[in-house]
């Protein structure tokens, strides 16, 4: 099947967005600069979400906790009346609770791994962020240090040094 004219047209866009990057270094490096910004920020703003959830779980599990002692003093009330009927009833809806916090439990550990997943990926574009500083410094002097060649050889040849 031949390529439609919108394949074309960003085939043909893309191929001039990267002779434009390669004839303009610094467009080049701001870009790159400008992705890692927004990746980073992304990150910060799903890291701040998952500690969201986070506190949300932990507050309905602590909630959950008191529910299941409320209900094994009532299950202990019925029993102690001898109200086998409710006993076991409220002895259900106290499992059915644990149930609940055991699956709020491990969603709880999942989100600890997705963030632990997220401060990883954070370091990494970090340190990325800072290798790209320093790479940049690098040719910034170096072009620096062609430039005073380049100077030192022109003052040479017109005889001043």
């Amino acid at each position: 099947m031949a390529p439609s004219w919108l394949d074309q047209l960003e085939r043909n866009l893309e191929q001039r967005l990267n002779a434009f990057l390669r004839s303009n270094p610094q467009q080049d490096q701001l870009l790159r600069q400008q992705h890692l910004h927004d990746r980073q920020q992304d990150l910060q703003r799903r890291r701040r979400q998952l500690q969201e959830q986070a506190q949300e779980h932990r507050r309905q599990l602590l909630s959950l906790a008191q529910e299941v002692r409320d209900w094994r003093g009532r299950s202990d009330r019925a029993r102690a009346a001898g109200a086998m009927d409710l006993t076991r009833r409220a002895e259900a809806h106290t499992q059915t609770l644990m149930d609940q916090g055991r699956q709020l439990w491990e969603e709880l550990g999942q989100l600890g791994q997705q963030f632990r997943d997220l401060d990883h990926q954070l370091n990494a574009l970090h340190r990325s962020a800072a290798q790209q500083q320093q790479g940049r410094s690098l040719d910034e002097d170096w072009a620096l240090f062609e430039a005073q060649q380049e100077l030192e050889e022109l003052r040479r040849r017109q005889g001043l040094s």
